[in-house]
């Protein structure tokens, strides 16, 4: 496409895009009276306007129904969970029977390396990628200690080669190559949280897999983002949180994947619990575990119905919105012309005043452009929230800035890179 430095050719996309319509479907937060620019969705996903109805309708059921609310109504409890597994298999690529929809993020990875995670004393290491979110290297780390081994030798971080800002896929398949007759799990993201990178999850977990260790991903930044395809391409396990691109709010409900060849592996081990148990004999009490099959069996507590409502409501918009495919057109189209527009203010001030440090390749990044601010960082940041857009802030000089498809514009896009222009003089 050739993009324009234009309000009229950013309204133009608009009123041509085929998800325009879903913007009217979350509630955007206000600046001055106005919508403001909310390109904040990679942390923190927007409130769809029927979330209250979906929660009010649970509150309901527990104020008229109490208990037998988990038997009784149009969405009894015992299987609320269940009712999401369609929507998550199909955002995630997997058959519904590979997710369930529990806990949050880190402590579903935690629970997944429980079975995963079984070193020995010739396979122990565990590789990650260097700058993996704080969350996942504690996890690793944790996990490796408990087993009594030392992270310093049990756990190899990938980092780009000098002078390059992003890992490429051939030095992480040689690395994997390089620790095969150690290796235990290959953990990755999906996708990087601080420089964007989308990472081919295909081409490590073909790498994990020859060289006779596990892959698993951390699907924070990739779940709703970009296109997945776990069942295909193998992945042994997977988790995700729900808030970022999926919208359920605050501290919403997580999910995992576990590929279904695992589902008969008696030798795998697991924390189990009441609600992982096999549900057509579950009330029966009985002792000794027998999980449910599929990903299910995995889930050890009590559905949480508010966080699964809530998130029952974004799930509502993916469906009717239609597959990835879709959402990912306009993401790239989106993605692009934020890139567009500030290489244009680049070369006006004949400078590298911004420099992108997410993937130029747009198959290999997502609704994100990590942006290195040259002049006045955090300066830049605040001028832009003070007039409206609200983006992320990651030290010492990064804004990240996520156009989400499902309820940004492409006017949203033009007004951030005017306003970041804008900067220049203002500071």
């Amino acid at each position: 496409m050739n993009y324009q430095n234009d309000l009229a050719f950013a309204r133009e996309q608009d009123r041509l895009d085929p998800l325009k319509n879903f913007r009217e479907q979350f509630l955007i937060p206000q600046h001055n009276g106005a919508d403001a620019v909310y390109l904040c969705g990679n942390s923190l996903g927007l409130q769809p306007v029927t979330a209250r109805t979906y929660l009010n309708d649970q509150l309901n059921n527990w104020q008229n129904l109490a208990v037998e609310g988990w038997f009784q109504g149009e969405d009894p409890w015992l299987d609320y969970h269940q009712s999401l597994s369609g929507s998550i298999a199909r955002i995630v690529g997997a058959q519904e029977n590979e997710v369930a929809v529990m806990n949050s993020l880190t402590v579903n990875l935690h629970l997944l390396m429980v079975s995963f995670y079984k070193p020995n004393s010739k396979r122990f290491k565990i590789i990650i990628e260097g700058g993996a979110f704080p969350s996942d290297q504690y996890a690793v780390e944790s996990q490796v200690k408990h087993h009594g081994f030392d992270p310093q030798s049990a756990v190899i971080e990938i980092f780009p080669r000098e002078g390059e800002l992003t890992l490429r896929t051939e030095d992480i398949v040689n690395t994997i190559e390089q620790h095969k007759n150690e290796l235990a799990v290959v953990l990755f993201a999906g996708i990087n949280y601080y420089t964007g990178q989308f990472f081919d999850l295909k081409a490590i977990t073909d790498a994990a897999h020859q060289a006779g260790a596990y892959a698993g991903f951390d699907l924070a930044h990739a779940a709703g983002n970009v296109p997945l395809q776990l069942h295909q391409w193998g992945a042994d396990f997977a988790c995700w949180c729900s808030y970022k691109y999926m919208n359920s709010g605050p501290g919403g409900i997580s999910g995992i994947f576990v590929h279904e060849r695992h589902f008969t592996d008696t030798t795998m081990n697991r924390f189990a619990g009441w609600w992982g148990y096999r549900r057509d004999m579950r009330f029966l009490m009985a002792p000794g575990f027998d999980a449910e099959q599929g990903a299910n069996g995995w889930q050890v507590s009590t559905s949480p119905i508010p966080l699964l409502a809530l998130f029952k409501a974004s799930m509502a918009i993916f469906d009717s919105a239609g597959n990835m495919s879709i959402i990912r057109d306009k993401s790239l189209r989106l993605t692009a012309y934020l890139e567009f527009l500030i290489n244009e203010i680049n070369l006006r001030q004949g400078e590298e005043l911004f420099r992108i440090i997410t993937p130029a390749d747009p198959q290999a990044r997502g609704s994100q452009l990590s942006v290195v601010c040259k002049r006045n960082a955090k300066s830049t940041f605040h001028f832009l929230a003070q007039n409206g857009v609200i983006g992320d802030w990651r030290e010492p000089d990064v804004i990240r800035l996520s156009p989400v498809p499902l309820y940004n514009t492409f006017e949203d896009v033009y007004k951030t890179a005017a306003l970041m222009e804008a900067s220049i003089k203002a500071i």
